[in-house]
């Protein structure tokens, strides 16, 4: 891969990780409910899912899935309806005890939980699959080494998605985490984070 290509993926890396969506959703999610250090177990649940994407791609099964009509739209409706269940989860949660003094109300969830979900939550869209379809081959040239090529693609768009998710996502929720030192906070945050959540999955089920 030239240099004047790396440098057209890594832009295309940035705008595309600065995108919202569900990963950006859950990582902010995370940020608030486990602090900001934690939410990293989301993030690399969802780079899982990135790299599964990419290796899809690579192997031409995202044209069978693109290709099978009843097939996409079972992952999608799958997909979508995780989402809305993360969200009702996240909407009806019981909010924890106030914090005595200092700072926000922290939930310790496993890092193999948050790591899962980050996963799910990812690897449950299909439309990334169709978007990794179309992104994907622009980076790639077929008169050079096609297993060094993906490599440095997956790395580097991995690397820019785990940088913008924490440093940008997870950052910009520590400025509401004090929210969470009340339990009225916490119900605003989990209602408000609840309902991105469904917003999101009923986009996923609604747009074709």
């Amino acid at each position: 891969m030239t240099l004047s290509l790396w440098l057209a993926l890594v832009g295309a890396g940035v705008v595309i990780s600065l995108t919202p969506g569900a990963g950006a959703v859950n990582t902010m999610s995370n940020a608030i409910v486990a602090g900001w250090r934690r939410s990293l177990w989301g993030i690399l649940g969802q780079q899982v899912a990135l790299v599964l994407h990419i290796v899809i791609v690579a192997a031409g099964l995202g044209v069978l899935v693109t290709s099978s009509p009843i097939l996409f739209e079972i992952i999608r409706y799958v997909g979508a309806a995780y989402l809305i269940y993360l969200g009702v989860r996240q909407f009806l949660a019981k909010p924890e005890p106030a914090a005595e003094q200092g700072g926000p109300v922290l939930v310790r969830e496993s890092g193999w939980s948050m790591l899962r979900r980050g996963l799910l939550v990812n690897l449950t869209n299909p439309k990334a699959i169709v978007f990794f379809l179309a992104f994907v081959p622009q980076f790639i040239r077929p008169d050079q080494p096609v297993l060094t090529q993906y490599s440095v693609l997956a790395a580097t768009v991995v690397l820019i998605d785990i940088l913008v998710m924490w440093f940008v996502f997870a950052t910009a929720a520590r400025a509401i985490a004090r929210l969470t030192r009340s339990e009225r906070g916490q119900k605003v945050l989990g209602r408000v984070f609840g309902s991105l959540f469904v917003g999101v999955g009923v986009l996923l089920a609604a747009v074709h």
